[in-house]
């Protein structure tokens, strides 16, 4: 990120970064695919951590309400403290056009993993992937707004108020 911020994106190697971590190059690829992965390399954290409280909600929830579990899981569990390193890292990706496919390609294998764990709750289609689709939408805008500037609220508040608004949408309010 340092790198990144000082160099730019572009102009940052893969070499530089393994020198600042004291790596060596062999070693970063063991671990990052490319020097766009160092950005990425936490998001199986994220899928697992909402995936796996999905799963684990209780019996009878309704999928947009487990979905909303499981996000909320995420802003109090992983981003509690993260606000000035996430503003710092969707900053780069917003800058960069192969950042943001690659953001988009994750918050996609996100709603995937959500859908395939409300199927294997008993939820129907379409019922699961709209579900998945619509709580992917709702983390995306949130987080967009929690790094926004003059964002106060902690991540689980602005989603909450983005689900909220998402529910208003829905009823025609």
């Amino acid at each position: 990120m340092e790198l990144y911020a000082e160099r730019g994106f572009e102009q940052t190697t893969v070499a530089e970064i393994a020198k600042r971590a004291g790596l060596t190059e062999r070693t970063f690829f063991r671990h990052y695919a490319d020097k766009r992965e160092v950005l990425f390399g936490g998001s199986h954290v994220l899928e697992d951590l909402v995936v796996g409280t999905v799963r684990d909600a209780p019996e009878g929830t309704a999928p947009i309400d487990a979905v909303a579990a499981g996000l909320d899981a995420a802003a109090t569990g992983i981003f509690s403290d993260l606000r000035d390193f996430a503003r710092r890292r969707q900053a780069i990706i917003t800058a960069h056009q192969d950042l943001r496919e690659r953001e988009l390609i994750k918050l996609a294998s996100l709603s995937s993993a959500l859908a395939d764990t409300l199927r294997g709750r008993g939820v129907s289609e379409p019922a699961a992937s709209l579900a998945a689709e619509a709580g992917t939408a709702v983390f995306k805008v949130a987080f967009e707004r929690w790094v926004g500037d003059g964002e106060t609220r902690d991540l689980a508040a602005v989603i909450k108020g983005s689900l909220a608004e998402l529910r208003s949408v829905a009823a025609g309010e």
